[in-house]
């Protein structure tokens, strides 16, 4: 594979990855979620770096764990049958 320069108006731009354990993990731990969301057509994508956010109710919600999104879907009923077993 060919390594090629990434720039920004002319200026190089590096990149890094974020390949920590705890974000590994954290990551990890989003992807049944993630999978759900996705048969349900909510466009769940994952965020850097390690959030969820996804379409609901025409608004984008952004979530860092899962407690706050279980508090979320608290006051949304179709959201939390969706997510009951997950959360």
């Amino acid at each position: 594979m060919e390594k090629q320069q990434i720039t920004c108006n002319g200026i190089p731009v590096r990149l890094t990855a974020d390949l920590s354990a705890e974000t590994l993990q954290t990551r990890r731990e989003w992807q049944d979620i993630f999978k759900v969301m996705k048969g349900k057509k909510l466009q769940p994508i994952l965020l850097y770096p390690a959030r969820i956010s996804f379409r609901f109710d025409r608004e984008i919600k952004t979530f860092t764990d899962k407690q706050k999104l279980r508090e979320f879907s608290t006051t949304k009923p179709a959201l939390q049958q969706m997510l009951k077993e997950l959360l």
